[in-house]
């Protein structure tokens, strides 16, 4: 056997062990706020990026079930207190290209060059009515100001986004620490009592451990988003590829 050789299986075998170490380290982060198999892998992956940011774990809640006046329960995918407020974050994990504003019902997705298309729920929206039921939660803290961040995960391109919503942010993953950092500049949030929230959001995410709360929570979503309108498809060579990544992006944030 060459010395080359050896030389690079120990190369190999360093990096790998390296990577795993990384990844253990990772996943010793993420428990520090939520189990390792909760949730989906984006949602963890931003818990990740506000422990590397410096967000104390205690302040980061993820999978949350609040119930609403009628007695629903809609899901939040990650949300922090801060003493600027509340930040809510709407992950999503999509490829293509994405169009919408933040007044469009519904936001369209692109796929193989416009040749398949979906619609889904304006996130802004979303968010919104997320942000609504949190506020309704909180009756001793009316006035505190609560961020909306979209998150869009995988491979999508925004194409034609526009969003003038105040305190509403959509971004890429790479610019999670930069938007929170910007967020934790502005001015000491007024609370009027710190543990409703607290006592709110331990309490969602406990909800989100019972069965029953998240089948009701599914159904209710599924009954809303009926009148989705229906994919397209232009049948053709071209639209068995899907985008991958793109050379250049602009960037939304």
């Amino acid at each position: 056997m060459s010395p080359i050789f050896v030389i690079v299986l120990i190369c190999l075998a360093v990096g790998i062990a390296y990577l795993v170490y990384i990844k253990r380290e990772e996943c010793k982060l993420i428990e520090q706020v939520t189990p390792i198999t909760r949730g989906e892998w984006s949602e963890r992956k931003v818990i990740l990026e506000l422990l590397k940011a410096g967000v104390n774990p205690k302040a980061i809640f993820h999978d949350l079930y609040i119930q609403k006046p009628n007695g629903e329960y809609t899901q939040v995918d990650v949300a922090v207190a801060t003493t600027a407020g509340i930040i809510v974050f709407e992950v999503k994990d999509y490829s293509g290209w994405i169009f919408g504003n933040e007044h469009q019902k519904y936001w369209t997705q692109l796929l193989a060059y416009g040749k398949e298309k979906h619609r889904f729920y304006n996130p802004v929206m979303q968010n919104a009515g997320h942000i609504q039921a949190i506020r309704q939660s909180l009756p001793q803290n009316p006035g505190i100001p609560i961020y909306s961040v979209i998150v869009f995960f995988g491979s999508s391109e925004f194409k034609n986004i526009t969003c003038h919503a105040n305190n509403t942010f959509i971004i890429y993953p790479h610019s999670i620490q930069r938007v929170v950092s910007e967020i934790l500049t502005r001015p000491n949030a007024v609370f009027g009592n710190k543990y409703e929230i607290m006592d709110l959001f331990t309490k969602a995410v406990q909800n989100g451990n019972n069965p029953m709360i998240v089948a009701s929570q599914i159904n209710s979503a599924t009954y809303y988003g009926r009148n989705t309108p229906q994919s397209t498809y232009t049948t053709s060579f071209g639209s068995l590829f899907r985008f991958g990544g793109f050379s250049f992006r602009r960037r939304f944030w």
